[in-house]
């Protein structure tokens, strides 16, 4: 029986020699591609640590866990209004994104397949409004919804309602021009033939547009939600009374003067936090590569 022992030489250098040119084209790809999984599971790994950590304080959590207890959950429902402000949450983001959504298809089917006197004007407006946060104007909106919230309480401070107005305030830019790029890609013979089938602008957008723009709708309507749900700035300045908090606002009041005594309930409410966010991005994942990509090549 031959061992590689017995091998040529000339075979056991080939050896080496393919197995260097593998790690030099592919191997190393692997390494960086495993050491970029640990850098990025570190923290996961550290929250989920502090989470279970029976104590629930910064300064006894550990990367692996020695103890394991849901007392920091029990804890986050009991002694906070966590259930208000992910309820806030939920309903603000689901609301501003859907009504983002629907926004931002109108104009980018408008400026995609109409044209009218200040088209172009109108594109570049939206993209330079974008270069300027919405916390610029934060003093004039404070000093308006002063005034809302004592004609108007149920649009006003502290109200889920009033932070959607504001949020609207930015529903297009980013995702107009997004969508405006699907749009272009769609061949308008569609658009003629269902006109000369007697069909209206409406009847065309809504039958047969957006069925066909499922992919963006999915992928602006992803982002809207995530963006929504984090917003923490102006939600931060409007939303005051413990019960109308959303999960940005809430979460960083629990860290915001006892950091350390209370990071395990922070923990345990970042995970519940994320919940949102990971099934809505099951439920749009198959649509989010095509709608990624499809928008940036026109042809």
């Amino acid at each position: 029986m031959t061992t590689y022992a017995d091998a040529p030489v000339a075979n056991r250098d080939a050896t080496g020699k393919s197995k260097g040119r593998w790690f030099a084209q592919v191997g190393w790809r692997h390494l960086v591609g495993v050491l970029a999984v640990a850098f990025s599971l570190f923290p996961i790994l550290f929250v989920i640590s502090a989470a279970l950590n029976p104590l629930g304080t910064l300064s006894s959590t550990e990367l692996l866990p020695t103890g394991a207890s849901l007392e920091n959950f029990t804890n986050l429902f009991d002694k906070t209004a966590f259930a208000h402000w992910f309820l806030n949450s939920l309903l603000l983001a689901g609301v501003a994104s859907f009504a983002s959504i629907f926004l931002s298809a109108l104009a980018a089917y408008a400026f995609s397949r109409m044209r009218f006197a200040g088209r172009r004007v109108g594109l570049l407006a939206l993209l330079l409004i974008q270069m300027f946060p919405q916390f610029l104007a934060i003093v004039a909106i404070f000093l308006i919804f002063t005034t809302v919230t004592a004609l108007w309480p149920a649009i006003g401070f502290n109200t889920p309602w009033g932070l959607f107005l504001l949020y609207m305030g930015t529903a297009l830019g980013a995702n107009t021009w997004l969508m405006k790029g699907f749009f272009d890609t769609l061949p308008k013979e569609l658009d003629e033939s269902a006109t000369m089938d007697g069909a209206s602008h409406v009847q065309v957008f809504f039958r047969i547009m957006l069925p066909l723009v499922a992919p963006i709708l999915a992928v602006t309507g992803l982002l809207a939600f995530i963006g929504a749900i984090n917003e923490f700035l102006i939600a931060n300045v409007f939303l005051t009374e413990p019960e109308s908090k959303t999960l940005a606002v809430g979460m960083f009041g629990l860290v915001a003067g006892e950091r350390n005594n209370n990071f395990g309930m922070f923990a345990a409410g970042t995970l519940l936090t994320a919940v949102p966010t990971v099934l809505v991005f099951q439920l749009l994942q198959r649509y989010i590569v095509s709608g990624l990509t499809a928008g940036a090549v026109k042809g």
